[in-house]
């Protein structure tokens, strides 16, 4: 016979509603994991007293009752198990599993049996239905009836109010059957009542969540949360889990309760009780307790008096009564160091925690995920930047979290710490609706390829190559650039060569053609126009003077060939994220010394610009009057061949020599007036645009006016 058992999709009721999970029977005892809460409930198999195997509404359940009076039910087998059931009972428990159904007349009255903390009312020897008295808040008596009203659970479709017996008087004298009646289901009923002294309280803590600030009462059975306007009693029945999560500023500290069922006002639900504390607050507390009932009730886990940081003292305090571990930060340490990450959900920005076992956002609203319900997650870009990312999680359930606006900087920490974890990462690359199968008890694809990761270090081979190659400027990609000061100089550049190449051609439609697409190139949706302007780029000067490199390119390129040989193999990718993983580790005094390296070489850079733009604007005033003389030789030799023919045309025709005369003149005339107006629009060097373009007589006649 095998050493365990395991059953999927087996339901525990609890107050009405049935909760899914997981059923395991051991040598060593039961476990049930709910699947919603994680919550596991562990019966030692020495505990166990009775086990009863009977038709329920969901097939066939079996009800486990233990030596302390606690009853435990899971319903959701098949007819077919009771029989390797009954074996396993047998061999482990040493407990015959007994066949007992549930009685069906559907009469309304008969006797009333307790048995430990389960109120039966039976008819003959069958039950008809079972009340656990943890379930009753409250108990009235009447005369000759008893009412029991009972807690709600928010997660039932259908909830339970109350149940009223009628008890009929009895001969006996002295006794009275009612309060009998009552008094053994107080006995065992979950009554909140404020009775006696508090154990200690601590004054005016500040609570985010349900935001206030309380008074915290600490009873035996109960936490009470005494507010300005509102009054909670949290039984440490309903505390799940405990959280002690340092702030990213490393002044304060968050102490998280998780509650199920969750405290509630009004239509709202509150599944988390969160504390935040200042680590430099302290506190001397002295127990309501003699030191003999410390020692017994808490065995050494608290003493009488105690001092200490306020957080320590109360999360020693609640660890010691709700009997339950404290919940840290792992191993994870994210780009600032700290062990959380900013992030944002549902448009409020919060600290998302990577811990050992799940992850927890606080604050607004918290959200606490463990890893065994999630089914996938995934990076994915920001929508608004490209210096973010967001992370996504989505459970078996099918319910998406969004993390959104991650600085990119914490993506290697992250995805390290997921895979690490053996999560599936969605992989971006395969078709839309394939999801990884999970299987709960094996490893997740450890190798699995990720899209983002790849593109990001696509990216960053782009970066290094872009910041060596000095002719290329930072204009193209919106995230290369890491010094504001230098964008307004790379957009003169972009209107500097659209100017050149518009003034090269003479078309002023080509001109407005040109000067559009430079507008699409910054917002980076339209790529011809991009194409446009890389060659516009491609003409700069070489002799200009090439741009400083930043203190970690100049650290790489120093470091470049050590780092290979200390890795001989290494691809161009991975030697980039090496690097960057050597620069993050680098101390802060080895950093200066780049720094300084690299605000020299910027200072030259900045001298060599001053004199190349006065060389510059020499050269180019040069090129202007060379041109401009070309212009004018042009014209000179047009008019000489418009006078040697207009000579030609005097001497064959018949004309007089005046008539011919006044033809040459206009021509001429013409000629110069033509230079004249091209001479007004450019302002500059008209007088010899005037007498270039004079033949010869008329600049001897215009040299001996002078």
């Amino acid at each position: 016979m095998a050493d365990t058992l395991e059953f999927n999709e087996i339901y525990q009721e609890v107050k009405g509603s049935m909760n899914d999970g997981r059923l395991r029977l051991s040598r060593q005892g039961v476990i049930f994991k709910n699947s919603k809460t994680g919550k596991v409930d562990n019966i030692q198999a020495s505990e166990l007293a009775e086990g009863v195997w009977r038709r329920v509404a969901l097939g066939h359940g079996l009800k486990l009752l233990t030596k302390n009076g606690h009853v435990y039910k899971y319903d959701g087998f098949r007819e077919s198990e009771f029989d390797k059931l009954s074996d396993f009972f047998k061999a482990h428990y040493r407990l015959e599993l007994v066949e007992k159904d549930l009685c069906v007349k559907g009469w309304n009255w008969g006797t009333v049996r307790f048995g430990g903390q389960l109120l039966s009312f039976d008819i003959g020897e069958q039950p008809v239905f079972e009340i656990p008295l943890s379930n009753v808040s409250q108990c009235t008596t009447g005369k000759n009836e008893v009412t029991l009203e009972f807690h709600q659970n928010d997660d039932a479709e259908v909830s339970l109010m109350e149940v009223r017996f009628y008890v009929p008087p009895t001969q006996e004298d002295g006794v009275d059957p009612v309060e009998a009646f009552a008094q053994n289901v107080l006995s065992k009923a979950d009554v909140i009542q404020a009775t006696g002294d508090a154990i200690c309280i601590f004054r005016e803590l500040q609570c985010l969540t349900p935001r206030g600030r309380y008074d915290i009462r600490i009873y035996p059975t109960f936490l009470h949360l005494h507010g300005k306007t509102f009054d909670y009693k949290i039984p440490y029945t309903t505390v799940l889990r405990l959280f002690l999560l340092p702030h990213k500023d490393q002044r304060q500290m968050f102490f998280v309760i998780s509650l199920d069922p969750p405290i509630k006002q009004g239509q709202t639900r509150y599944h988390f009780l969160i504390l935040l504390f200042s680590k430099d607050e302290d506190i001397s507390l002295t127990l309501n307790m003699n030191e003999e009932e410390v020692e017994k009730r808490f065995e050494g886990r608290l003493t009488k008096n105690m001092s200490g940081s306020l957080y320590e003292m109360v999360s020693r305090v609640m660890k010691a009564l709700v009997n339950r571990k404290i919940t840290v930060p792992g191993n994870f340490q994210g780009h600032s160091g700290a062990q959380c990450i900013t992030c944002s959900y549902k448009a409020s920005s919060g600290l998302l925690y990577p811990l050992e076992r799940g992850f927890i956002y606080v604050h607004k609203p918290p959200v606490h995920i463990r890893f065994d319900e999630i089914s996938f997650v995934n990076f994915a870009r920001g929508t608004t930047t490209t210096r973010s990312f967001d992370f996504e999680i989505e459970t078996k359930q099918g319910t998406q979290y969004t993390f959104s606006s991650i600085e990119r900087e914490e993506y290697g920490k992250l995805f390290d710490f997921v895979n690490a974890k053996k999560l599936n990462i969605k992989n971006r690359g395969l078709k839309e609706g394939m999801k990884q199968s999970y299987d709960e008890y094996a490893d997740s694809d450890e190798d699995q390829h990720d899209a983002y990761l790849e593109r990001m270090k696509e990216e960053g081979k782009i970066r290094e190559e872009n910041a060596n190659d000095s002719s290329d400027g930072s204009g193209e990609e919106t995230d290369e650039s890491f010094n504001p000061g230098e964008e307004d100089d790379d957009v003169a550049e972009e209107f500097d060569s659209n100017a050149s190449a518009s003034s090269s051609s003479g078309d002023g439609d080509s001109d407005r053609d040109e000067k559009k697409p430079a507008k699409k190139a910054k917002i980076v949706k339209d790529r011809k126009p991009r194409k446009k302007q890389l060659e516009s780029k491609k003409g700069k000067d070489p002799n200009a003077p090439k741009r400083p490199m930043s203190a970690y390119m100049l650290w790489l390129n120093a470091n470049r060939e050590k780092i290979k040989s200390d890795h001989p193999g290494i691809s161009i990718t991975d030697l980039s994220k090496k690097a960057g993983e050597l620069w993050k580790a680098m101390s802060k005094e080895k950093k200066e010394e780049w720094d300084r390296k690299a605000e020299d070489a910027r200072r030259d850079y900045e001298k060599a610009m001053k004199e190349y733009s006065v060389g510059s604007k020499s050269e180019s005033s040069k090129t202007e009057r060379s041109k401009k003389k070309k212009k004018k030789q042009e014209k000179q030799m047009k008019g000489k061949v418009e006078k040697k023919g207009a000579a030609s045309k005097s001497l064959s025709s018949t004309k007089s020599p005046a008539k011919n005369m006044s033809e040459s003149f206009k021509s001429k005339e013409f000629v110069s007036s033509d230079e004249s107006s091209s001479a007004e629009s450019k302002k500059e060097d008209s007088e010899e645009e005037g007498v270039a373009s004079l033949p010869p007589s008329s600049e001897e006649s215009a040299s001996g006016s002078d």
